[in-house]
């Protein structure tokens, strides 16, 4: 199946960039929505004539609304959705100033999938035509993981979304994907300091991802073989999964060697 229109958030990066360059080489119409200009200029560059690019905060409803406004009028209204943007970093409830970390990746991991199908939604649904919304959520959306209490609420409480979203769209030709990640080899994973089982790179990624949405596969889990490991883990009594997860080294926190930028933060 051949997307015509696509719109992907968080293009600048990992996962992002392998999906806006396979998108383009499969002849879509993209718009490249990320932070970094030079980067999603980069992209562009291989078909501009069938790229716009936009660097709006994902999670400010109205320059979203501005965006999509924006790109429908120059290419109509799309038929793939990828709200891929997100944020990820430890973080730990006894420190106070980790609260505005919290705060910060719920805007960008859950509010801000939200505010990219938004805009969309009323068009792409009146037209009646197939269409896909993907949101990429991760495996750590499970379970909650000590030392990752910010990131697993945003992906628990995006896989919820996703899943009402789901069922409010079914009467129509519109499909809601849920992707889950493990572990991919991105600016997000480059930090961490334990093991990370089923290690994949973005382009493989990147292909499955929309070689799943293409055959109309409603959870995406990337690697599968991941998925299964941390299936095999939650059937283990709690003490025990919390045990050995307490023993593996934490995510680093914002400000912390190693740790991933998280744009907006402000503690």
């Amino acid at each position: 199946m051949k997307f015509e229109n696509a719109v992907l958030t968080g293009a600048c990066g990992g996962l992002g960039q392998a999906l806006a360059r396979r998108l383009i080489a499969g002849g879509s119409r993209v718009a490249l929505v990320g932070l970094q200009r030079d980067s999603l200029a980069a992209l562009a560059a291989a078909a501009p004539e069938r790229c716009a690019i936009y660097t709006p905060d994902v999670s400010d409803g109205m320059a979203m609304a501005a965006m999509a406004a924006d790109w429908t009028a120059r290419a109509g209204t799309p038929d793939l959705v990828i709200a891929n943007a997100g944020v990820a970093g430890g973080f730990d409830t006894a420190q106070g100033e980790d609260l505005a970390v919290l705060r910060r990746m719920l805007e960008i991991n859950l509010l801000g999938v939200a505010a990219t199908f938004s805009p969309f939604l009323a068009a792409m649904r009146a037209g009646g035509r197939p269409g896909a919304l993907v949101g990429v959520a991760s495996v750590a959306g499970w379970r909650g993981l000590p030392g990752n209490g910010a990131y697993c609420a945003s992906k628990a409480g995006l896989i919820a979304y996703l899943q009402s979203l789901r069922a409010e769209l079914r009467p129509t030709a519109l499909r809601v994907h849920t992707v889950s990640p493990g572990y991919l080899r991105t600016a997000l994973t480059a930090g961490n300091r334990f093991a990370m089982p089923g290690l994949l790179e973005p382009d493989d990624a990147a292909r499955r991802l929309l070689a799943g949405v293409a055959a109309g596969r409603e959870h995406i889990v990337l690697p599968r073989r991941t998925g299964w490991l941390a299936r095999a883990l939650g059937l283990l009594p709690a003490p025990l999964h919390d045990r050995i997860l307490l023993a593996q080294p934490r995510k680093p926190r914002a400000g912390e060697p190693g740790a991933t930028d998280i744009p907006g933060l402000r503690r």
